[in-house]
């Protein structure tokens, strides 16, 4: 999707109507600030308001999607368009979370690794060392549980039993065991208990 056409896009419909940043704004709720923000592509509608604010200019969502009007005849090709070029923004944007999530496991471990060193040797033995090693330790969690959020977020768990894909939720996920990205699910479509690897593509 190309944000600046459909910012263009949604000021040529809003001029059309003769309705202002502030009219517009008033009328879906949000500020005219968000309007200006849209016209400008830096963002887009938020889906909640789509449909509003397409009644509002008299277009459809694929039109708004598309930023541009769109004849009866192109409407399929349109549709199919679209539909693609959204698989590839969440494509995308799975990828990013996907590489995020290894990005913030390799550096939590390197820290965990360094903390543990200068723990044992840089500090003598005794209760500063216990707490600088359950203080390193701490930390290290933290991340780790953020790291499984986005791991969660993104893609599915494939069963290895009947092949369906599983969505858990963070709670089934964080009490699963679990080998790196493979874990121990149990299928809601077979009933089993297997070793479910993750995919990216759901």
């Amino acid at each position: 999707m190309d944000q600046l056409k459909i910012g263009k896009f949604i000021a040529d419909c809003r001029k059309r109507k003769s309705l202002t940043q502030m009219q517009l704004a008033e009328k879906l709720g949000i500020t005219d600030k968000a309007i200006s923000k849209w016209e400008r592509g830096i963002a887009m509608p938020d889906t909640s308001i789509m449909l509003e604010l397409c009644d509002i200019l008299e277009i459809s969502v694929n039109e708004l999607l598309s930023g541009e009007k769109i004849s009866m005849e192109n409407n399929n090709q349109k549709n199919e368009q679209l539909l693609l070029d959204m698989a590839k923004e969440l494509e995308r944007k799975n990828k990013t979370i996907w590489s995020s999530m290894w990005a913030i496991m390799i550096v939590s471990i390197t820290a965990l690794i360094a903390g543990l060193l200068i723990a044992a040797f840089a500090i003598p033995e005794g209760v500063w060392q216990l707490v600088t090693i359950l203080g390193v330790c701490v930390v290290f969690l933290i991340p780790c549980f953020y790291a499984l959020k986005l791991e969660v977020s993104v893609g599915a768990y494939k069963c290895k039993n009947c092949g369906h894909e599983i969505v858990p939720t963070y709670k089934q996920a964080l009490n699963a065991m679990h080998r790196g990205t493979t874990r121990y699910l149990k299928c809601p479509q077979c009933g089993k208990r297997t070793w479910c690897k993750k995919v990216i593509k759901k």
